[in-house]
């Protein structure tokens, strides 16, 4: 038996809940589930590298780069974040200035400069067609409602006789953008609106859709978030939504659920210590609401080269295999956000680890123990009945967190497999436990001896 297993003691949570797609926190019924993300989806996003300014080149060199080095452990959403239809972009900052490029029924469209094969009204089907022969799906941010711009101009609504300021809502902005008003679904037009906005992007082959400005607050933008998932419904395409930013109200779980294929469960995530160590309750929470076509988000990856090249990561080594352990064992989407043009070799080692992501996509009945003396456990059940057991330790100073067996519901002696290390460490009767730095994180796979 190894010297980092031996005895300590645990107190047990609630087991995991099945969520029933119904309605809280909004009016509207529940649609059918369809069969998409049945598993947590995994990619890459633009944000936290780029910001508001990839261009094509770089999103080509960057897809090419996930298909080689990222794709074969799963990572497959190749996703353009925000802005990509404002001019000029320079940044984290939004413009208020900014004009968008519009179509003629006050669509955004990809501006060409950045995007030069979106030119003549091409919009994103060159990249998509690029992408998807790459063999990854392609994503792009859309914030919620009908552009300013387009109300100012008053252009025509597509397949009706009504405009741009008909069905504007203009006292529903958001707090952090300047681009968008919200959109009346009160109005004739305004679900229409919705299926041409959807309909442009089913031509394009996009496969999801990340709208921001939708969860906060949820039940005044539920109208919204209802049109966008009837629209995507009448595409004839199956697009994933993926609505932003969090804290998603508890409340209307059963909502989103019935909606969307990922939430965000909290506001911007990035590489501080104090906002990964929320995220334990948050996914807490939230876990009871995670399944097959509807995922709790916790956000982004924000590791390896950040912030449009300025500094790598500032979590440390302990920190990083803490998030991609919580991340793992809670179900959360893996979604990349550093440069991986600059992908180093610990990095890609941290993201790819094939057992680790085996959690994140095959794991069930997946579960947090309440847990005493400063230090948390989830466990887990493998395809084959297998028992993970992630152990975390969030204090400032090393410690040996551990689980006796018996609240694992294990009666009899197993192996224990170290699933960062890749290697089996031995065979306990009674607790697994381990040394874990401070901010660390282990997870274990038992069998049966």
């Amino acid at each position: 038996m190894a010297s980092d297993i031996t005895r300590r003691s645990l107190l047990v949570g609630a087991a995991t809940v099945p969520v029933l797609a119904g309605s809280v926190g909004a009016t509207a019924a529940p649609r059918e589930k369809p069969k998409l993300a049945q598993t947590p989806p995994m990619g890459w996003n633009s944000w936290n590298s780029f910001a508001t300014t990839i261009t094509e080149a770089q999103a080509m060199e960057t897809a090419t780069i996930m298909r080689d080095r990222l794709l074969p452990a799963g990572y497959s959403i190749f996703t353009i974040d925000i802005q990509w239809y404002e001019p000029g972009a320079t940044g984290y900052a939004y413009r208020a200035d900014a004009v968008p490029v519009l179509d003629a029924y006050g669509r955004l469209q990809p501006d060409p400069k950045r995007f030069p094969s979106a030119a003549d009204g091409r919009g994103f089907r060159s990249i998509a067609d690029r992408v998807h022969a790459m063999g990854l799906q392609f994503g792009i941010h859309l914030m919620r409602g009908i552009p300013r711009e387009a109300v100012r101009r008053n252009l025509p609504i597509l397949g009706t006789r009504y405009r741009a300021q008909d069905i504007a809502d203009q006292t529903s902005i958001c707090s952090w953008n300047s681009d968008m008003y919200g959109v009346d679904m009160r109005h004739p037009a305004a679900q229409a609106y919705y299926d041409s906005v959807f309909a442009q992007y089913a031509d394009w082959g996009v496969d999801l859709v990340k709208m921001d400005d939708m969860s906060r607050p949820y039940d005044s933008h539920a109208p919204e978030i209802e049109g966008a998932a009837k629209a995507i419904g009448r595409s004839g395409r199956p697009i994933l939504l993926s609505l932003s930013p969090g804290e998603t109200p508890l409340a209307s779980a059963d909502h989103v659920w019935a909606h969307a294929q990922m939430w965000r469960i909290s506001d911007d995530f990035w590489d501080e210590w104090p906002l990964l160590d929320a995220q334990f309750v948050r996914l807490e929470n939230w876990q009871r609401f995670a399944g097959p076509g509807g995922w709790p988000d916790a956000d982004m990856l924000p590791l390896g080269r950040l912030a449009l090249g300025q500094r790598d990561t500032k979590f440390t080594p302990a920190e990083q295999r803490t998030l991609m352990t919580l991340w793992s064992i809670a179900r959360s989407p893996l979604i990349m956000g550093g440069d991986l043009r600059h992908l180093d070799a610990a990095t890609l080692d941290l993201l790819t680890n094939p057992e680790v992501i085996a959690v994140n996509q095959s794991s069930s009945a997946n579960r947090p123990l309440h847990v005493q003396d400063g230090m948390r456990a989830w466990t887990a059940r493998s395809p084959t009945g297998s028992t993970y057991l992630a152990l975390f330790n969030p204090g400032d100073k090393p410690s040996r967190p551990g689980v006796d067996l018996r609240w694992l519901d294990l009666r009899e002696s197993v192996r224990v497999r170290d699933l960062w290390a890749r290697r089996d460490i031995g065979t306990v009767a009674d607790r697994v436990e381990a040394d874990v730095p401070p901010h660390g994180a282990a997870l274990f796979r038992l069998d049966r001896a």
